[in-house]
Formats: structure tokens, sequence, C-alpha cells
């Protein structure tokens, strides 16, 4: 089977990382004229779980937030490997007030399978929560997303 995508106005030949990339360009796109709602880890968790489940490299994720939890914008902040990605406190605080966030929820995935917060996740989880509560923002949940499975920090109570 040959896989393609549209480049202008007609269509190649590409690997399978290039309509995968392509495809989340367009699941993103969507996801962001759509703006729901989360009133409950469950509803975040059913949101990102289509969009992060299946990436191969990992990704960390912000779901930005007015007042009420609706999403104001998702955005992919960084791109790391198989294994991890490097988290910046001061790029997470600029992203979130250039967009007026009210709250956040971050999102990860875990491209091992395993749903599980490393250390590297908890420590990254506390610092972010402490650099945006110094400008009044809060953090509602840190989600871990593995394939079909998923591990909420605000269920846990590790948030």
């Amino acid at each position: 089977m040959e896989l393609m995508i549209k480049k202008g106005a007609r269509y190649v030949s590409a690997p399978a990382h290039m309509v995968r990339d392509a495809a989340a360009a367009l699941a993103l796109a969507d996801v962001n004229q759509d703006k729901p709602a989360f009133t409950s880890p469950a509803a975040a968790r059913n949101w990102i779980a289509p969009i992060l489940g299946s990436r191969p490299y990992e990704v960390f994720c912000l779901l930005h937030l007015d007042n009420r939890h609706r999403l104001i914008e998702f955005q992919e902040l960084f791109r790391g490997t198989i294994d991890g990605a490097s988290v910046h406190p001061r790029e997470v605080v600029r992203e979130v007030i250039a967009r007026n966030s009210a709250a956040v929820i971050f999102a990860h995935n875990h491209p091992s399978g395993v749903p599980e917060p490393s250390q590297a996740d908890e420590l990254i989880t506390r610092r972010l929560k402490d650099a945006l509560a110094l400008v009044d923002v809060r953090v509602l949940d840190h989600l871990i997303v593995a394939g079909d499975k998923l591990m909420s920090f605000a269920e846990r109570g590790l948030i």
C-alpha cells in the first residue's frame, strides 16, 4: 500500500512518518477550532488521548484554559525523542502569559506504553506549578498518555 500526502494541488508518495505528522497537524487544526470546557480530569483525558496516544516520540503539551476552564488553545510546546523531552519552565511561563491563560493542563506522552510518571515527570510538574503560581495561573492536571492508557496527576492526588 502506497501512502500519499497533499502537496499544493497534487498528491505525492510519502513515508509513514510524514503521513502521521500531516494527520497530527490536521487534528490539531480541528482541535483548536472546537473549544471544549474541561470540567473534570475524565473530560481532559478523553479529549487528549487520541491526539497523543500514537506518537512515536515524546511531546510535552499545554492546554491553555480561561477562568471557566474552556480551551483557549492546545499547544505542542516541546518535542523530544523516544524516551524524553526537555521542558523549560521559563518557556512555559512565557507561553502561558502570552495567551492570558487563567489555568493550564499539562499533557505528555510515553511512547514506551507505560503511563507511570517518572521522578523527572513529578519534579517538572512541581517546578512548573510553582513557577505558574507566581503569576496566578492554576495547574489543574498533568496527563500522561501511553497508547490507550492514561494517568492523571489530579486523580492520584499528585497535583
